[in-house]
């Protein structure tokens, strides 16, 4: 997500309430609470400024003083918002007829989403039992010293058919190459402008990724070979790909980038504005054309480590022959906190 003016945004944070959506009724109701923060939940103005300068770039050590001193005083009642959509695919072949993808996006792993949270994040993901989990960028945010812990925890993650990754802007901002080398090395296949096949009983669906749209996103090279209607998910951080794809006759594309605009205050909106027209393709499910896109709220924080009035979330996906579905179906619950996510009673 680009810096933006999330300071004359900033709230004093609420403790998050257990929320129940529609038909499924589950919570995880663990909570990782932190000693309460005396001073102003900001940095320093002359760090956020330097920052903004810098791209959202910033180097320091994993553990620097500061950063640490910055975390325990957080007072924070972190949730995750879990959502299952059923979404119908054209053509979607009947050996793929309920396979589940897993969407983590915008980890941002560093001083303000720490091992911990991240660990957390692994575990309710492998919960869900996934066929597929798919990271959509920004690993890091400011500091190579994240690179290989990220990678190496992200490693424990578990797909049937494997854990693809493409890169965020802030992935090139730290280092590409490194993080794409690091994730390999740990079993995460990064889809740089290329595809591969995912084949079940004889029968096959296509996914595709691309680096980061301002980093040589390349999407007509990544989708070179893909014979024209085979159903196709395509992986890009930043969901302005949207009419691309849909030129492209693409199915379905799983994005992040926005964080939903993080901070959604009542009559203000957030910093993408707060009309329909002006949110579109920012957060959520939309479509152009026969082309259908998620823009999940994603995981992490940037700038500032606050959420408000737009909690993280993991969407999941279960793919159904179109057919079988009014494009998308959905139902939601809540995790709140960063420690082991247990689901208690459904319904």
């Amino acid at each position: 997500m680009h810096a933006g003016g999330f300071a004359a945004l900033l709230p004093r944070m609420p403790d998050v309430s257990l929320r129940l959506h529609q038909k499924l009724r589950m919570s995880y109701v663990h909570t990782l609470i932190q000693p309460r923060r005396r001073q102003t939940l900001a940095e320093p103005w002359h760090r956020l400024k330097g920052r903004w300068r810098n791209g959202g770039g910033e180097e320091y050590s994993r553990g620097q003083s500061h950063g640490m001193r910055q975390l325990r005083r957080l007072h924070l009642r972190a949730g995750i918002e879990v959502n299952e959509h059923q979404i119908g695919l054209e053509g979607l072949p009947e050996a793929f007829r309920g396979f589940r993808i897993v969407h983590l996006t915008d980890l941002h792993h560093g001083l303000y989403f720490p091992a911990e949270a991240l660990a957390a994040v692994v575990e309710l993901t492998n919960e869900l039992d996934p066929d597929l989990v798919a990271v959509t960028g920004d690993f890091v945010t400011r500091s190579r010293n994240y690179i290989e812990p990220v990678a190496q925890m992200l490693s424990g993650l578990r797909a049937r058919s494997g854990v693809f990754a493409v890169l965020g802007n802030h992935d090139f901002r730290v280092g590409a190459d490194e993080i794409a080398r690091a994730l390999d090395h740990h079993g995460i296949e990064v889809l740089r402008n290329r595809h591969v096949k995912l084949r079940r009983s004889g029968q096959k669906i296509y996914l595709a990724g691309v680096d980061d749209l301002l980093y040589r996103a390349d999407l007509r090279r990544a989708m070179r070979g893909v014979p024209d209607g085979a159903p196709t998910v395509l992986l890009s951080h930043n969901p302005s790909i949207i009419d691309e794809a849909a030129d492209m006759g693409i199915n379905l594309v799983l994005s992040g980038h926005t964080h939903g605009g993080q901070v959604k205050l009542p009559l203000i909106g957030c910093v993408y504005g707060r009309s329909e027209r002006r949110m579109r393709f920012k957060i959520g499910h939309d479509s152009l054309g026969a082309t259908q896109i998620y823009v999940s709220r994603g995981i992490g924080t940037v700038v500032l480590p606050v959420r408000y009035g737009c909690p993280s979330e993991i969407p999941h996906f279960v793919l159904e022959p179109l057919q079988d579905s009014l494009h998308e179906d959905s139902r939601s619950s809540y995790a709140a906190g960063w420690q082991s996510a247990r689901p208690h009673a459904s319904s």
